[in-house]
């Protein structure tokens, strides 16, 4: 059944130059690759990934290969630029990523996390770690950006910290970057 809301604001949406990727200050080589067993680059994120709301809500595991040596810390920023908003939505915000990990397992995301020294911000969605994809039904497809920063430092940040507070720490000490966009729809 169709949507009028999403069907009436399918052409607005944030923009992939919103995304935390088009950020001048957190640019850097593409040296190090993202990917997930469970879709490829530019596909459908299966339902089991889906938002809490309708769906499981497990994050999907993540593998990447290494990052730069002098890597202190990964970042992981999942963001929807397709929200019908003047910014992309923030489905997953996580510091504390140890370099010497090759990734993340399903469900890895969850607050708490089974990983050791994960530490989930807020997201837009006002959740902490993993919110699945919950686009509007009848707004077209959405991407959702996994967005993998290597930083030459370890941010310290209180608690329960915003986009806002990691893109402050992250500004400038970005060395290397890798991302993987999936996509998922609700017609």
């Amino acid at each position: 059944m169709r949507n009028p809301i999403g069907h009436a604001l399918r052409h607005r949406r944030a923009g992939h130059d919103t995304l935390l990727w088009a950020d001048p200050g957190l640019r850097a080589p593409e040296t190090f690759t993202l990917t997930s067993p469970a879709f490829d680059h530019g596909a459908p994120i299966p339902q089991r990934h889906r938002g809490r709301l309708f769906g499981a809500n497990v994050s999907p595991a993540l593998t990447w290969t290494a990052p730069p040596p002098r890597t202190a810390e990964l970042v992981l920023v999942v963001q929807d630029p397709d929200v019908p908003m003047k910014k992309p939505a923030t489905h997953a915000l996580t510091l504390g990523i140890d370099p010497s990990l090759t990734g993340i397992p399903e469900n890895g995301l969850a607050e708490p996390s089974p990983v050791p020294g994960l530490r989930h911000g807020k997201g837009g969605l006002g959740r902490r770690g993993w919110s699945g994809p919950m686009p509007p039904r009848s707004h077209g497809p959405h991407a959702y950006v996994f967005q993998l920063f290597a930083l030459d430092h370890r941010p310290s940040l209180p608690g329960p910290f915003t986009l806002d507070q990691a893109l402050t720490a992250m500004t400038g000490h970005v060395i290397a970057r890798a991302r993987l966009d999936g996509t998922y729809e609700v017609r």
